[in-house]
């Protein structure tokens, strides 16, 4: 997933498909124990796919905290 196609998603469907691809993950990584996985690059793009939707989430929640807050940060 491209990150442009991440960011349109809503947040409870984010973190539903964040879920989804670490059971992917886990799976890929059963298949490379046993000698099953076809394409090992298979393991590093959804560990990045997993990485981008967690960065757009974290960016989503900061985003809520800095709106509650009144607009200013706390550093």
């Amino acid at each position: 997933m491209k990150i442009f196609e991440i960011r349109e998603l809503p947040e409870p469907e984010l973190r539903k498909r964040i879920l989804e691809e670490e059971e992917n993950l886990a799976h890929l990584k059963f298949q490379k124990a046993t000698s099953q996985l076809e394409s090992p690059m298979k393991i590093r793009i959804s560990r990045r796919t997993i990485a981008r939707m967690k960065t757009v989430l974290r960016q989503i929640e900061m985003q809520k905290q800095t709106a509650k807050s009144g607009g200013t940060a706390n550093a």
